[in-house]
């Protein structure tokens, strides 16, 4: 076998592979969009290095955008097989691709594809449950829980062709920080010749926090001040999550039943009803609260769905909180919300995810006092704070755990990470496992395993 590195190599996002049977076929793993620093976004419309018309078939890990962002790149390359994936990020990338072909436009940002191509693509898609054979030419791929997001997966991945050395070779996707708040723990694997891995934490082990702690005390706050709480979060999981922390803070009591919480995200809105589908996936723990009640609803909580609703929360006197996306704080209506809210001091941030290089979440996490939103500068009296308690990322002892789970492993090729963090990862690797080979391999690099 062998596999070519077609993004997330040295930075977090963009992730893609193709993997190369000993016969020669080849089959596609993740097609993921670039984000972050202009450097890296423009990556996204380079053509992709691969003759698409030759692939056997294209496998997705889940539904983040820099996991699926690029897929309908595919059709345009002349890919005519199908996209496989678990049921539950079948649903999710569709919600995807659809926001991400309307958000270009609405941003004025350089089209990638539009919607009549986002739909031919989900038109290729086809489901396999978890731990269910599939064979795709001379794949044998095997689908295990992640624990990352709803839907999300490893792939153990078979040679079956006479003519492989390497018998098997196991992509990790993105791990999951267990145990999760809303889904399952991540699923271990026994063995395998080869493995790629993700190591967007491999530096640094998560801090021991109570991530509803924390919210609460963002909460309480504000009630006091009067003033607002913004949180930028991701569409799929991170929202998720933070409601449902909501849901038990309010009914506990812990903070005020008439404080309003804003959902200002349409796709997350969507998303949520799509966690409500599969409750088979969820943790023992939300699977008692839905015998009680509403996993993600409560009394204040106010859905926003047309754009021109949003300023209607700035009539709104009093404390509040404002969830809304980007996540990274990278476009969306989190924006319009900081510029109206990070002047005042009565205001906060509360950052619940991973925050990339080039990014204004970063900025801000890095305590930065002036920022500039939509060619303006923002001045910065907002506090700010930040939370690792909520990461869906496994960390560096998350991620070793897993890894030494699997025996005989040769050669770990570790990607989607920052190169500090790839660096630290590969000396814990070799330090613990002195007979497997560590690679931090390079964009377009392809290797024989």
């Amino acid at each position: 076998m062998k596999i070519k590195f077609l993004g997330a190599a040295g930075t977090v996002t963009g992730s893609s592979y193709v993997l190369t049977s000993g016969s020669g076929q080849s089959l596609l793993i993740d097609l993921g969009m670039f984000q972050g620093l202009p450097d890296i976004d423009r990556l996204n419309y380079n053509p992709f290095e691969y003759d698409c018309s030759t692939l056997v078939g294209a496998v997705l890990t889940h539904a983040h955008l820099d996991h699926c962002g690029r897929l309908p790149l595919l059709l345009s390359g002349g890919f005519k097989e199908k996209i496989w994936m678990i049921p539950a990020t079948q649903d999710l990338t569709e919600l995807s691709l659809l926001d991400s072909a309307k958000i270009a436009i609405q941003d004025h940002h350089k089209i990638l594809y539009d919607k009549d191509l986002a739909y031919k693509t989900i038109d290729r898609f086809k489901t396999i449950e978890y731990r269910t054979p599939l064979s795709i030419g001379n794949f044998a791929i095997t689908f295990r829980d992640a624990g990352h997001i709803l839907g999300s997966a490893s792939l153990e991945i078979e040679d079956i062709s006479p003519d492989s050395e390497t018998k098997k070779i196991v992509f990790s996707g993105d791990l999951g920080n267990a145990p999760e708040d809303l889904v399952q723990m991540t699923e271990f694997i026994d063995d395998a010749d080869a493995v790629v891995m993700e190591s967007t934490y491999g530096d640094r082990i998560h801090p021991e926090e109570d991530a509803s702690a924390i919210l609460q005390a963002e909460i309480n706050s504000v009630e006091t001040s009067g003033g607002t709480l913004l949180i930028p979060a991701f569409a799929l999981e991170r929202t998720q999550e933070v409601l449902h922390m909501i849901m038990h803070l309010k009914s506990s009591q812990k903070i005020s039943m008439q404080t309003p919480i804003f959902l200002d995200s349409p796709m997350a809105d969507k998303a949520t009803l799509i966690y409500t589908q599969y409750p088979e996936l969820f943790n023992s723990h939300i699977t008692d609260d839905l015998k009680e009640s509403a996993v993600f609803g409560f009394p204040g909580l106010e859905i926003i769905n047309d754009k021109s609703e949003s300023k209607k929360i700035y009539r709104t006197k009093g404390p509040k909180v404002i969830i809304a996306g980007s996540g990274m704080m990278t476009g969306g209506r989190i924006l319009g919300h900081a510029a109206h809210y990070l002047p005042q001091t009565v205001s906060r941030l509360l950052i619940v995810g991973y925050q990339g290089e080039g990014t204004l979440g970063r900025e801000l996490m890095e305590g930065s006092t002036q920022v500039v939103i939509d060619d303006i500068t923002i001045p910065v009296k907002a506090h700010v704070s930040t939370t690792h308690a909520m990461s869906s990322h496994a960390d560096q002892r998350q991620l070793m755990g897993w890894l030494t789970h699997i025996k005989n492993v040769k050669k770990v090729y570790l990607t989607h990470g920052e190169d500090v963090s790839r660096l630290a990862l590969s000396k814990k690797i070799t330090n613990e496992l002195p007979n497997v080979e560590v690679f931090a391999p390079v964009l377009h690099q392809e290797v024989h395993l």
